[in-house]
């Protein structure tokens, strides 16, 4: 998909040094990068300070993230950009892999995770969003003529002595109609991207090459993403993004000749966690155990990760629905959430779910939503949450402890982070909460998506 907002919290932001990181390189055949994670209101946290957003925000958020997932599978995304828009952007101006940090964004207006990756020559740094649903992967540049308010500096191509924009003749010019739905060429024969979401959130600019800086000793020369002259929407305070989808202009495609065509991440948690990495290369395969499920065929050429949700298993008993059920085209998603299942499917687990904590909580009505809440906090009713497990296609798993299972909305209510589709959403979703600490491996070259418990330690 491409962009990525969603529920809980967590923010991005952008700087220009790795003050603070520590990173090891080992072995040649394993060289890897290992960066220190930092929570965003974790100790030394810069954005420490900053105020959450309410929860009728998030919920806003992670449904509008919803609704573009939908949009892009039913191909009902827009094509084109009005004619304000399009006419005010005709005139802007191997065997190794690497391991990068992804922190909880919980401080801004949106909930996202992050990398820091250098861009330029010489090299600075910046914050940006990391998602498995888009494409093209973008930053605010100078000169901005309109762009949203982001922590640190604006990138500066002038000041990059390895900054090119590319031409309306180049290759990955003709690839952004696939990634983006959009391409136009200027006046000038400079290829324009734009990327646009279902909230109205909208990135526009010029297609451009430049150095990629992943640790000291790892840069991708000529690295294609947009340089964002317009940016409008629920970025929070981030640069931009990295794309890591299915398609051939997304960052993990253009690193995957050096290091193979794979990735693994593990989410941490938003309070306390720690440990949280994106890991690209068919090495990041190695050193967990695994659990695999197929990789569903992309048909639609959305670029998202499809896979096959066949069981949910309540305090050791399954759900009693069928197995057509489960059958409508799930995607694991790094940005949205909250998990949305068949409407069928999620009645029969809160109604499992409610049999097992009603008995020893009081229930609270918060939202239509988020339709199954309990006074108090997970950790105060952590002993009597069911477990929970989602089983995929082969056997592969998801078993979710307490905090992965129910959401502290606000002080003295906590909600079952699990919601149904409604009648115009046609794919279900597995939510980026349900994911947390878990090593969620994309194996793209071989089809298939993996799961190891404890992937933050």
């Amino acid at each position: 998909m491409e962009l990525v907002w969603f529920l809980a919290s967590f923010l991005l932001l952008a700087t220009s040094s790795f003050a603070g990181h520590q990173e090891a390189e080992q072995g040649l055949n394993h060289s890897a990068l290992h960066l220190t994670l930092y929570h965003v209101r974790g100790h030394g946290s810069p954005l420490t300070s900053q105020s959450l957003p309410s929860f009728s925000d998030l919920l806003f958020q992670d449904q509008a993230r919803v609704d573009h997932l939908n949009s892009m599978f039913t191909k009902t995304k827009t094509s084109s950009v009005t004619n304000s828009t399009s006419h005010k952007s005709e005139h802007l101006f191997g065997p190794n892999f690497v391991s990068t940090p992804v922190n909880p964004g919980r401080s801004v207006k949106m909930g996202n995770y992050y990398i820091k990756i250098g861009l330029g020559t010489p090299s600075n740094y910046y914050r940006v969003i990391v998602d498995t649903g888009s494409s093209l992967s973008w930053l605010q540049c100078k000169p901005c003529t309109s762009c949203y308010e982001q922590a640190g500096s604006v990138f500066d191509p002038s000041a990059s002595t390895t900054y090119k924009s590319l031409s309306c003749t180049t290759s990955e010019c003709n690839s952004l109609k696939l990634a983006t739905l959009y391409d136009r060429c200027t006046t000038s024969k400079e290829c324009q991207y734009n990327v646009r979401y279902r909230d109205e959130s909208y990135s526009i600019g010029y297609l451009s090459r430049d150095s990629l800086t992943l640790s000291r000793s790892k840069t991708l020369p000529g690295f294609v993403y947009g340089c964002g002259k317009h940016n409008k929407g629920l970025f929070g305070r981030s640069a931009g993004l990295v794309g890591l989808a299915r398609n051939n202009l997304s960052m993990l495609s253009q690193l995957s000749t050096k290091y193979g065509n794979a990735f693994s991440y593990c989410l941490p948690t938003a309070h306390g966690g720690s440990g949280g990495s994106l890991s690209i290369g068919k090495d990041s395969l190695t050193g967990s155990s695994y659990k695999f499920t197929a990789m569903l065929p992309d048909d639609q050429d959305t670029g998202l990760y499809l896979l096959s949700l066949s069981a949910i298993v309540v305090a050791g008993k399954t759900l009693a629905v069928t197995e057509s059920e489960y059958k409508v085209p799930t995607v694991i998603d790094s940005g949205t959430v909250i998990t949305r299942l068949p409407m069928s499917v999620y009645t029969e687990l809160r109604n499992e779910f409610t049999k097992i904590m009603s008995s020893k909580n009081k229930t609270s009505p918060f939202d239509e939503l988020l339709d199954t809440c309990y006074k108090g906090s997970v950790k105060k009713m952590q002993s009597d949450v069911p477990e929970v497990r989602m089983v995929f296609q082969g056997g592969a798993e998801l078993t979710l402890p307490p905090q992965s299972i129910m959401y502290d909305l606000t002080k003295g209510l906590t909600c079952l982070a699990f919601a149904g589709m409604s009648v115009t959403e046609e794919v279900a979703i597995i939510g980026n909460f349900q994911q947390q600490t878990y090593r969620i491996a994309y194996d793209v070259s071989n089809s298939r998506i993996g799961f190891a418990a404890g992937g933050c330690t």
